[in-house]
């Protein structure tokens, strides 16, 4: 007998050619880099969503692009614009390229982001009611500070491997209903999901707690365990979701049991869990908000729209966009003639 394991995420279908350019802005009086990526679908007609796309500490926009943050086959599908900006080097930490610089400095990046999106308001037709923000690790730590201190420009962000040092949410300035999504190993030995050794860290549940009742969400979250997709990587993966806050918003976890520090990814061996693909997660998640909560909260059709409609499998892909016939036991997209996308495995 075949099982299939069905997770849907819906996006309009469009592939093929796209804009990769890094481009340069001063700011502050330093020459700041950023890569930018433009899908094909980008008319200047219409209000396009923009994704932040935050490296770790020590890291660098090209590299995060390139293996572990991938967004680029989602965005030409969705239609969303794609920037992975570049931090600089701290001087009080040996240079390393960090998005939180160690005292004494006054170097605040918030300002930058701001800046930046202000720039690209002017090149491009930006929805800035669908502004959101991912990062890893310390770029998860950034993500979390621009949700608080830039609430007015941020609509919705997702933190991965990242964590929050106690204070971290002193200076919220919430104005709007933040949807929060984190994604976190409960054996992350660099930003531990309890910090026992007293880091100085809020542990994950507080991190969550915060964000949900600062929404207003409900007290206790549903918990749905997801399918153990890969058995041989050591590690599975939960979901917990605090739902109907202000504005139907919603916050949620993706608890990697047995997980490290990692930025979860089918198409890495090396990526520690393989059950999720944090790509398709940051993306399902963030892009169903704009700044006033759920996309059609208000609408009673909302959750039924997509339950009576017909639709024909256009064509079949695998995870590295390549056409495919349904082979069992791996990660296939089924791209439908509706301009939906369900990713499906057939269990033999």
């Amino acid at each position: 007998m075949k099982q299939i394991i069905l997770i849907l995420f819906l996006f309009p279908c469009m592939c093929f050619s796209q804009q990769l350019n890094t481009q340069y802005v001063m700011y502050d009086g330093n020459n700041r880099e950023y890569i930018i990526y433009v899908p094909q679908t980008y008319s200047p007609s219409y209000s396009t969503p923009i994704l932040f796309a935050f490296h770790g500490g020590d890291g660098y926009a090209n590299d995060f692009m390139n293996d572990e943050a991938d967004f680029r086959s989602i965005s030409d599908t969705a239609g969303f614009i794609l920037v992975y900006p570049q931090a600089l080097e701290d001087p009080n930490d040996d240079n390393s390229t960090n998005w939180l610089h160690k005292d004494p400095t006054d170097h605040k990046d918030i300002f930058f982001i701001e800046f930046l999106l202000d720039t690209l308001s002017t090149q491009f037709n930006i929805d800035n009611s669908r502004v959101y923000a991912c990062g890893y690790s310390l770029g998860g730590m950034f993500s979390y500070e621009l949700a608080c201190q830039l609430n007015e420009r941020i609509t919705a962000i997702a933190s991965v491997a990242g964590a929050a040092f106690h204070g971290a949410f002193s200076y919220c300035d919430i104005t709007h209903p933040t949807a929060v999504l984190t994604i976190n190993g409960t054996d992350d030995g660099t930003h531990p999901y309890i910090d026992v050794n007293d880091w100085g860290y809020f542990s994950v549940p507080e991190i969550d707690s915060f964000w949900a009742y600062t929404n207003n969400t409900d007290i206790s979250p549903v918990v749905n365990q997801l399918p153990d997709i890969n058995t041989n990587d050591g590690s599975t993966v939960e979901r917990y979701s605090w739902n109907n806050g202000d504005g139907c918003v919603s916050v949620e976890e993706l608890k990697i049991i047995n997980g490290g520090h990692d930025w979860p990814t089918f198409s890495n061996s090396w990526s520690g869990n393989q059950d999720i693909d944090a790509n398709i997660e940051v993306w399902n998640f963030v892009s169903k908000f704009d700044m006033t909560g759920l996309i059609g909260c208000n609408s009673t059709n909302y959750f039924n729209a997509n339950s009576n409609l017909t639709k024909n499998i256009v064509k079949v892909v695998n995870i590295l966009g390549k056409e495919t016939k349904v082979i069992n036991n791996q990660p296939l997209f089924f791209i439908y003639d509706d301009a939906t996308v369900e990713k499906k495995i057939i269990i033999d």
